[in-house]
């Protein structure tokens, strides 16, 4: 691997310089990242009541690593590498309830705690012992409907990593234990670097400029708009506007929205309302190419209507951060500039993430 790790680049990045444009386009990078970021972090998988019933299933990624995340007989919820130990055939596909997962390609046959249980044809092997063949597992934990998975079954626990953020929403009335899931709202593709759709979240300096229906119903003057940092995430908090000609009728008991990161590609939104929680993920697909979805949960008793306006509303305004990040991504990889200078009162929340990243790829 040949990526550039200067020794003064963490002190640029300190005083507000940013990564390398290189970083964003060069697949050396995108390699380093998958090592070092994505097979050794917690990440967003799905929602709980997908694996709930025993034999119940589905499979996700974590970076470019397929997951399959099952419940056992005996009711433990697991999670394993979708990848079958024969030739490397993904065992599932999407989602489902089976006695036992079974490869389509040549019938191997997993039972749902990942040991094999039959490989056609090999009692004719001498020396073959199906035990030392299992899928090889990974790590899973919950945060109420919440799933994560991590590649590293050294890592430390996901509440580690999740910090306080679990109790922070509690406080405002917003644990996601008492919210139900209405759906995966909007899947799409980003023509850019996964580090610059995170970075365009972690900043509303543009908001003003580029979300006019978002800068109506949320108050982001710098004053009032409020930044914060935790050691493996970062928050925005922004108070609902009163007036008229507002994008929705925030009728709800959340007066404010809530927009958290949490490394190292996914977050946690909230608009005024009901109760409600969003979360969205940036998956790398390419150096250049990020997929992204939505997964949303609501109060029991939120209208459907009321539902469907606040997703709307949080469409409009992914479909005109995908456009500027677009264009980021295309002026980055021409080469025209070697890096950025960020505005630290208003975009420190970027230079945290780009900490993260230089100290992950820097292997510290």
């Amino acid at each position: 691997m040949t990526v550039a790790l200067s020794p003064t680049l963490r002190a640029q990045l300190l005083h507000g310089r940013t990564l390398p444009a290189s970083w964003y386009s060069d697949p050396e990078v995108l390699s380093l990242e998958h090592e070092r970021i994505f097979k050794r972090s917690w990440q967003y998988a799905g929602v709980l009541e997908q694996a709930a019933e025993p034999g119940s299933f589905f499979t996700c990624s974590a970076g470019e690593t397929p997951i399959i995340v099952v419940r056992g007989r005996d009711q433990e919820l697991r999670a394993f590498v979708n990848v079958c130990r024969h030739r490397g055939h993904e065992v599932a596909q999407g989602c489902g309830r089976r006695e036992t997962l079974q490869c389509p390609y040549h019938a191997w046959t997993y039972d749902l705690d990942g040991s094999l249980r039959a490989a056609p044809r090999s009692d004719r092997e001498s020396g073959f012992d199906r035990a030392d063949w299992s899928l090889r597992p990974a790590a899973v934990d919950t945060w109420g409907p919440l799933v994560f998975v991590n590649p590293d079954l050294d890592a430390a626990p996901l509440h580690e990593t999740l910090g306080e953020l679990p109790r922070d929403l509690a406080e405002t009335g917003l644990d996601p234990a008492g919210l139900v899931y209405r759906g995966r709202s909007r899947e799409w593709i980003v023509e850019a670097n996964w580090k610059l759709v995170v970075e365009n979240f972690l900043e509303c300096y543009h908001c003003p400029v580029a979300h006019k229906s978002f800068s109506k119903l949320i108050d982001v003057d710098p004053d009032a708009y409020k930044l914060t940092t935790a050691r493996w995430s970062s928050s925005q908090y922004g108070p609902v506007q009163t007036g008229e000609n507002l994008p929705y009728e925030p009728v709800g008991s959340v007066r404010a929205s809530q927009f958290h990161y949490v490394w190292p590609n996914w977050t946690l939104n909230t608009f005024p309302g009901p109760p409600n929680v969003r979360v969205l993920v940036f998956t790398p697909l390419g150096p250049g190419r990020t997929g992204t979805f939505v997964d949303g949960f609501w109060a029991p008793d939120a209208p459907d209507e009321i539902v469907q306006e606040i997703t709307d509303f949080g469409a409009v305004v992914g479909r005109e951060d995908t456009e500027l990040v677009e264009s980021v991504h295309r002026g980055l990889a021409s080469g025209a500039i070697e890096h950025g200078r960020l505005l630290l009162g208003s975009e420190h929340l970027i230079q945290h993430f780009q900490l993260l990243v230089h100290d992950a790829l820097s292997g510290g």
